[in-house]
Formats: C-alpha cells, sequence, structure tokens
C-alpha cells in the first residue's frame, strides 16, 4: 500500500514554526500578543493565542493544500458570519485582509471557541438529538455557498470511498471482511448519489470538532475545524455526524434517534433516508481505513490519527448486525 492513496495532502507532514516566529507573525499582521499553546491538528499547524480579552487561533495550512481550498475555508465562515451559529470568526490582518501568505504557507487567524470538547464527555441521546440538530442548521447555514474549489478530491468526502480499496491491506486483519463488505455496498449504492441534493457541507462532525457547553454536556456549544470542506450531497454530511453517534448497544434506536432529530429541521427524501444507513457504515469505514493506514506512515503521531477508529470499529460490527429491513422500514416512516 502506497502513501500516494491517502493524498498529497493526506500525506505530507504539518508545517514547523516555532513559538517565537508565530507570535512574530500574529504580532506583525494582526497586532496581537499573548500566551502561547499548541493545538493538536492532522495536516495543518494550529496555535492558540490567549490575550486578556479574547483567545485565537492562528492556522498555518499544510504546504500541500492549495491555495484555493484555503480560501474555500475562510469563504465559507465568512459566508457564516450573522447565522447565530456557533463557529469560528475570521480576523481580518491590520490590512483587513482574511489571510496572508507567508514564506511558511497561508496564514489565518480565528476566534478560539470556549466549551468542553464532546469526546470528553458521556455520549447520551439527548446529545445526540443537539448533534443532529446543529448538523442539519450547520448545511442549511451553508445552503447556496459556493466556491471554485468546492469540488476538489478529498478522500475524506464519503462518495470518494471507493477509492479506499488500495488501502484495506492497512486495516486489521479481524475487521477485513467487515470493511470489504461495507466497501462493496458502497460501490453499489454509489451510482445513486448524483441524483440526491448537493450543497457544500462541513464533512467532518466528529466528538473531536464539536464542543459542548461545561454546564450541559447536551448542548452543543461550537463547531470547529472546516478543514474538510468539500461539495457532496448532504446526506453525506449527516451520516458522517451520525457515524459517532450510533450507541453500539443500542443501534437501531441509536441512529433512528438521530435521523429524526436531523429530519425535525431538514427533512430528508426518501431516498436519501434509504441510503444513510449505509453511508454511515461508510464514513465508518472511511475512519478505519484512513486512520490506520496515516498510522502505518505516521507511526510517531499514531494515537492522534487513531483516535476515533474504536468507534468507528465498534459501529460498523453493529450496523452489520442490524435486521436491515426493520431500520429501512423505519427510516421512511421518519
Amino acid at each position: 500500500m502506497s502513501e500516494t492513496h491517502l493524498g498529497e495532502v493526506l500525506t505530507s507532514a504539518p508545517p514547523t514554526l516555532s513559538d517565537a516566529e508565530a507570535m512574530a507573525l500574529a504580532r506583525a499582521h494582526f497586532g496581537i500578543t499573548g500566551a502561547v499553546k499548541r493545538l493538536t491538528s492532522e495536516r495543518d499547524l494550529n496555535i492558540r493565542i490567549t490575550t486578556p480579552g479574547q483567545a485565537y487561533v492562528l492556522k498555518l495550512a499544510n504546504p500541500a493544500e492549495p491555495a484555493e481550498v484555503t480560501d474555500f475555508q475562510t469563504k465559507a465562515l465568512l459566508h457564516l458570519e450573522g447565522s447565530g451559529l456557533p463557529v469560528p470568526k475570521v480576523i481580518r490582518t491590520l490590512d483587513g485582509a482574511t489571510e496572508v501568505q507567508t514564506p511558511h504557507g497561508t496564514l489565518r487567524l480565528l476566534t478560539y471557541l470556549e466549551g468542553t470538547p464532546q469526546h470528553l464527555t458521556a455520549r447520551t441521546p439527548a446529545q445526540a438529538r443537539a448533534m443532529a440538530a446543529m448538523a442539519a442548521r450547520l448545511t442549511r447555514g451553508l445552503a447556496g455557498f459556493a466556491h471554485p474549489a468546492a469540488g476538489y478530491v478529498l478522500q475524506w468526502d464519503i462518495k470518494q470511498a471507493s477509492a479506499l480499496r488500495p488501502m484495506l491491506p492497512a486495516v486489521p486483519e479481524d475487521m477485513q471482511a467487515l470493511a470489504r463488505a461495507a466497501l462493496e455496498r458502497f460501490d453499489a449504492l454509489a451510482p445513486h448519489l448524483a441524483g440526491l441534493r448537493w450543497q457544500v457541507v462541513h464533512n467532518d462532525l466528529n466528538p473531536h470538532n464539536v464542543l459542548v457547553s461545561p454546564d450541559n454536556p447536551d448542548q452543543i456549544a461550537g463547531v470547529l475545524d472546516f478543514g474538510d470542506m468539500v461539495e457532496t450531497p448532504l446526506i453525506c454530511d449527516a451520516a458522517i455526524a451520525a457515524s459517532y453517534c450510533v450507541d453500539p448497544a443500542r443501534p437501531l434506536e441509536s441512529l433512528l434517534n438521530f435521523a429524526r432529530a436531523y429530519h425535525a429541521i431538514l427533512p430528508l427524501t426518501a431516498a436519501e433516508a434509504h441510503l444513510f444507513p449505509d453511508l454511515v457504515a461508510t464514513r465508518m469505514l472511511t475512519t478505519l481505513t484512513v486512520a490506520s493506514a496515516r498510522a502505518r506512515a505516521y507511526p510517531d503521531n499514531a494515537p492522534y490519527i487513531l483516535r476515533n477508529v474504536a468507534t468507528a470499529r465498534e459501529g460498523l460490527v453493529a450496523l452489520a448486525a442490524l435486521d436491515r429491513p426493520a431500520l429501512l422500514n423505519a427510516l421512511e416512516a421518519l
């Protein structure tokens, strides 16, 4: 298995920058200074800068990421300004720009959102419903947004799942059969994606990109990391969020719990509802496969890369054991 199957952005190491260099850039371009803390990231360099009145995230894009893709992410956040959604705000430079081209790569400054990372809290049905509602609201907020880079190819985009096949050898041996079966189901449904509703979506609503209220973990307080945005069938975004809300002990109930809450905000078509469970499984397959391949390529960063694999693994096993006719009948009744 070659690293090239992951795509250049996924195989290129994050940019490097010392704390002193980061502060110099923040001061020169944005006029801010403060306490520095490095944040974990799979592809980019993210540094939190805390000032007396506000905390920010200084973001340096991966050098392999095309400039138009970074601009795509920035423009999406600008599109969401005033929407009331809890997403980062783009901070302008001293000259009024939203991005800065530096020798290290494209530099941006966003507001830092406060809250408790969702992955640190107990999963509950109420939290899953709140996540579903937030996913639907965010998709509605991005409706109508267009950008020349929206159609770029990213392996984390569910519709690209057929390209996972060369990476399957990286999947643990005991999951090989299940992974191949999930990919075959995706290959069978893929031709139907073209007839669904398409738009730009967040594409990575996993628990490490979501904040909840410290006082109420069932309340979503923030959505982070728009780095995987892409134009794709909107049901794929719902499937991504749902894949992290499936309770392996109650897969049918938890999947329907999410679907009903999402449907209440953004009603699904019959075709979308029919494909929903297999797309959820496809996201779990993508997480398992891409993470396994990347962990093999970057063993030093393996704990971070593999952070969502256990959830994907358990969920894929649980979904495979479901009574499919019963599940599809329930989804038809949304």
